[in-house]
């Protein structure tokens, strides 16, 4: 648990530094076919840099507060599962092309289902345990 919070905060720092630094090559080379989503704001990209460096911060306390630390968890989850949930509606309504189901997977759907299977309740105490913690209550 310890390692993919610190994965989780190192990408999601590195995205928002990249952002926050040069945000018209974020949004022309992330392969993410990001101009398919509205055309390009830079102060809009570094807004959401910002939030991605606060994300990343929230997955490195995480890792370094296994015991106390599934409430942060929780909101980090939310953030994920909406932003997936935003994706979808997209693909679905037109918005965004349908090759977005692809594009978006590894992004944006996996790491929304795999935060959204860690946080439910009896996942959660398995996997705590698993890393040695044995109360999530401090």
């Amino acid at each position: 648990m310890k390692i993919t919070f610190w994965v989780f905060g190192v990408v999601n720092i590195a995205n928002g530094v990249w952002m926050l630094i040069a945000p018209s090559s974020w949004y022309l080379d992330l392969p993410a076919s990001v101009p398919d989503t509205g055309p390009f704001n830079p102060h809009f990209v570094r807004d959401l840099g910002v939030t991605f460096v606060v994300l990343g911060a929230g997955f490195g306390w995480s890792a370094n507060n296994l015991h106390r630390c599934y409430p942060v968890v929780l909101g980090l989850t939310a953030w994920f599962v909406g932003h997936a949930g935003l994706h979808v509606a997209d693909i679905l309504s037109g918005r965004l092309p349908h090759a977005h189901w692809g594009i978006d997977l590894p992004a944006v759907f996996l790491p929304a289902l795999l935060l959204l299977t860690l946080s439910l309740p009896p996942v959660w105490r398995a996997v705590m345990a698993r890393n040695g913690v044995t109360s999530i209550r401090e």
